[in-house]
């Protein structure tokens, strides 16, 4: 989900003063919550927008539990109008839900625009424990401040054909050289075949690459007043000329991921790997029926197999809003639904996600995804991925910085240029520092 260009601007136009207090865990910091208004022993009721499906189904468990503080979930169509319509909510003043659903890359900009209550006051250090250091990090932009707890993750892997890679006698690639490697000896076996694609529409799969690289796209600064932005560096240079270099090779396909030729290719063999996050079996379910028990799922290929790691794609957190009367029950609330062993069991059988929650998970995913019925490990695997997560902080106009990845690297692509994929970075990151300057930020 990304926000709407004119709810972007909305929020990136705030002064720079306003961003940086809102970012800071400053006492004086405009999101620092308002002391709960309720007097002991008087009902709390909490406005819940979410997305996610089933969701009145887990919070009737806290509501049966809690007489005293009831929740009312309120279901929005998720996308660019949930956060227009909260964004909306929160400038007029009023209208604005306690809890709300958002995604880890527009926590920026809800933090920018004075929409998300610093809750770090009610949070314990067992709490933040329970969450990858790269989780973490999504919900708090680096600082000591909290602005929401982790909900569902979205670790990368290495998902593949066990039976193509048996057949050919290639064993599954542990570092990015043997998943050259592997790409080449497949296509090479039938030039029709290819290992995966690169995907010049998916931004966010781009992000997650560059990330277990060792990238983070933005900085802040609060004492200097200033964002920092690091797309074209070395971290993500090193995975634009790696995949650049497999294009213009030939043994990567540089096709689109998400359309008709792509769904086909899964389910007719001709694409026979996919770097996608652990959300992947409901889509190769959907997408490549025929090829059901045919898959495995491994970790990443790595650059340093003695320091793994991984990066991101996709993933939600659950926020409190800086407008709600009761922050304090509302986070008491958010923290339940994300870690308690019971409600993230229940988020995983009504909702189908992947818990970002380290403790939950582990007896919430006890059987495998039907899909992946021939890997009874696949949740262990899954685990112990998701544990390796890098940090990335996102920016304040991470919705700029992802439509231009489409427009540059589309035409890299399609050039089959590995010196055009580093001409894009270059391109992605000049655009994404005039687009913050000229919307009132210091970039550093």
């Amino acid at each position: 989900m990304r926000i709407t260009r004119t709810a972007r601007l909305a929020a990136a136009g705030l002064a720079l003063s306003l961003t940086l207090a809102a970012c800071s865990s400053d006492s004086e910091s405009n999101n620092t919550p308002k002391p709960d208004t309720t007097t002991a022993g008087e009902k709390v009721s909490l406005d819940f927008w979410t997305w996610a499906p089933n969701m009145d189904k887990v919070v009737e468990l806290w509501n049966q539990e809690n007489p005293d503080i009831q929740v009312t979930v309120n279901k929005q169509d998720g996308g660019d109008g949930a956060m227009t319509k909260f964004l909306t909510a929160i400038k007029a003043g009023s209208g604005a839900p306690d809890v709300m659903q958002a995604e880890y890359q527009v926590i920026p900009t809800l933090v920018s625009s004075d929409a998300l209550a610093d809750v770090s006051a009610y949070v314990s250090e067992e709490t933040k424990a329970d969450f990858s250091a790269g989780t973490w990090n999504a919900v708090t932009l680096g600082t000591d401040a909290v602005y929401a707890i982790p909900q569902d993750a979205g670790p990368m892997m290495f998902f593949y054909r066990a039976d193509v890679f048996e057949n050919l006698g290639i064993e599954v690639p542990t570092t990015w050289d043997e998943y050259a490697d592997a790409a080449r000896k497949i296509n090479a076996a039938d030039p029709k075949v290819y290992l995966g694609t690169f995907s010049a529409n998916d931004a966010g799969w781009f992000k997650g690459l560059a990330t277990q690289a060792g990238a983070s796209w933005w900085s802040m600064d609060a004492a200097a007043g200033s964002w920092g932005v690091h797309i074209d560096e070395e971290p993500t240079q090193r995975v634009a000329k790696y995949w650049g270099d497999l294009v213009e090779e030939g043994v990567i396909n540089n096709k689109p991921m998400y359309t008709p030729e792509w769904n086909a290719a899964l389910n007719d063999g001709t694409e026979v790997g996919w770097l996608s996050a652990v959300w992947a079996p409901g889509v190769l379910a959907g997408n490549a029926p025929d090829t059901a028990g045919k898959w495995k799922a491994a970790p990443m290929p790595q650059w340093d197999a003695s320091a793994p790691a991984t990066g991101a794609w996709g993933g939600s957190s659950t926020a409190v809003s800086s407008q709600s009367k009761n922050p304090e029950a509302a986070t008491k609330f958010v923290t339940w639904l994300n870690t308690n062993p019971d409600a993230v069991k229940a988020m995983v059988k009504e909702a189908g996600i992947y818990p970002a929650s380290l403790s939950a998970s582990a007896a919430a995913l006890s059987e495998p995804p039907a899909f992946f019925s021939n890997q009874p490990d696949f949740y262990t695997v899954a685990g112990e991925v998701a544990a390796t997560e890098n940090p990335f902080t996102a920016g304040p106009n991470v919705n700029f910085a992802f439509e231009s990845y489409k427009g540059e690297f589309a035409k890299a692509a399609e050039a089959k240029s590995s010196a055009k994929f580093l001409d894009a970075l270059k391109a992605i990151q000049s655009g994404t520092v005039s687009d913050m300057e000229n919307t009132g930020f210091t970039v550093k």
